[in-house]
């Protein structure tokens, strides 16, 4: 019974989360292929783009762990009301940064570029997708703050229809708008950034009915008088935990920014493969990552109940359910990579090129499997720093063995793959050691 149950409640969590998550990658993965049909330059363009708009967006999310951390420790505690204060602090005050950071990209976009190295041809394309996606910021705050809501309720379900709406809305949106179809203007990569960008609206437009509609499903979610009431003093404390998880998505961003930095210098087609074959990668992390928040949550509640049975079978089932992922996963890629890539591209030097680098790619899944369900394990713990220390460590020892590979050994786009596996697999046996010594 107490098998089933953890584990149903952890299923309860993630499913819908990866649902969702790989519903909206599998949209990302149809507009990569339209815009990569279209031409290589434009994958690069997206992939310089998004690499350091997402690193300030997961930044966002980052900073808001700390608050599922203290809420999943208060439910563990039985106290509701602590809870649901966290929750209304959060949301009333995770607002600000997200605002900056919209006039950060609407504005400073081009400086961002340049210092990355992006070409002129590349450039004009990555600003015109970074400017008419960077209304989405505007709505970062709230979004960021009632995910924490969703998944420390154990109420996720919604996730999956939003995940639909939005990415089934873009991928019309991306046909119509990128090649110019009912009459339509042509609009190539503005198109892809504006079908995006009306898509994700019109998601969250869902997901506030949901949350109005159906509040008693959310026992974290506080009212709106409370929210209004709140102070700013749990926010801070939840600030204060969170940082240290936002500063480690920041570092691991960083060092993927100086990773495609490097990748810039050796040629314009770099990093278009590098975003190709993450691509994928990415549709098989968004399952893991799901697992890791449902681990996060969990481990969370048994860290406030000081049940350290509970806290440690959350880690190995995830691990093991993880790998499982992986495995298929490098299966999958080893045996079709030619067809996996030829939906980027149809350029054959391309595809042959990157048939070595998608299989890496795919294995180095083991070593981020165990970095993404060890590392949440801690983090629901409350320790965050732990792990900003390890991605701190790893950030600087990925971006100079990437740099050692490319400019003294001369491996090319090789040496940054074989960096990039290291990395994840040694942080993943440190964060494991780190894992085992924890006690109640």
């Amino acid at each position: 019974m107490f098998k089933t149950e953890y584990k149903n409640k952890l299923v309860k969590i993630f499913v819908p989360i990866m649902l969702s998550n790989l519903i909206s990658q599998i949209q990302m993965f149809i507009d990569r292929i339209f815009l990569g049909r279209m031409d290589i330059l434009y994958m690069s363009a997206v992939g310089n783009a998004t690499a350091p708009m997402w690193t300030t967006m997961s930044f966002v999310f980052s900073l808001s762990m700390g608050a599922s951390i203290l809420i999943s420790q208060s439910v563990g505690e039985k106290d509701t009301e602590k809870a649901k204060d966290y929750a209304a602090s959060l949301i009333k005050f995770h607002n600000v940064i997200p605002l900056l950071l919209f006039f950060f990209w609407l504005f400073c976009a081009p400086l961002v570029y340049k210092a990355m190295g992006v070409s002129e041809t590349v450039m004009k394309h990555c600003v015109t997708y970074t400017r008419i996606y960077s209304p989405v910021f505007l709505m970062l705050g709230l979004f960021a703050s009632y995910s924490v809501v969703y998944q420390t309720s154990n109420y996720t379900k919604p996730l999956v229809t939003y995940g639909l709406i939005r990415s089934v809305l873009n991928i019309i949106l991306d046909y119509v708008l990128i090649f110019g179809k009912f009459g339509f203007p042509r609009m190539e990569i503005a198109g892809a950034a504006l079908g995006t960008t009306i898509a994700e609206y019109v998601g969250a437009l869902y997901l506030l009915y949901i949350t109005i509609s159906k509040k008693d499903k959310f026992f974290t979610s506080p009212g709106l008088k409370r929210i209004l009431g709140s102070k700013i003093k749990p926010y801070l404390r939840s600030i204060k935990l969170g940082v240290n998880s936002a500063l480690e998505d920041l570092l691991w961003n960083a060092g993927n920014l100086c990773i495609i930095r490097i990748l810039n210098t050796i040629n314009e087609m770099a990093a278009g493969i590098y975003s190709m074959v993450f691509t994928v990668e990415i549709l098989f992390v968004v399952i893991i990552g799901a697992i890791g928040s449902g681990t996060l949550t969990l481990t969370g509640e048994a860290t406030g109940a000081k049940d350290h049975k509970l806290y440690r079978d959350v880690v190995k089932t995830a691990v093991k359910w993880s790998f499982l992922v992986a495995a298929f996963a490098l299966i999958f890629v080893s045996i079709f990579p030619r067809i996996t890539l030829s939906m980027f591209t149809t350029d054959k030097e391309v595809i042959e090129m990157s048939v070595i680098y998608i299989i890496l790619v795919a294995a180095n899944l083991f070593g981020k499997s165990g970095n993404i369900i060890i590392g949440n394990g801690i983090r629901g713990y409350g320790d965050t720093k732990w792990m900003m220390f390890t991605q701190a460590l790893g950030t600087i020892g990925v971006v100079s063995l990437s740099a050692l590979c490319v400019f003294v050994f001369k491996l090319g786009m090789l040496g940054v793959f074989i960096a990039v596996l290291c990395d994840e697999a040694i942080r993943a046996i440190i964060n494991f050691v780190r894992f085992l010594k924890i006690k109640f």
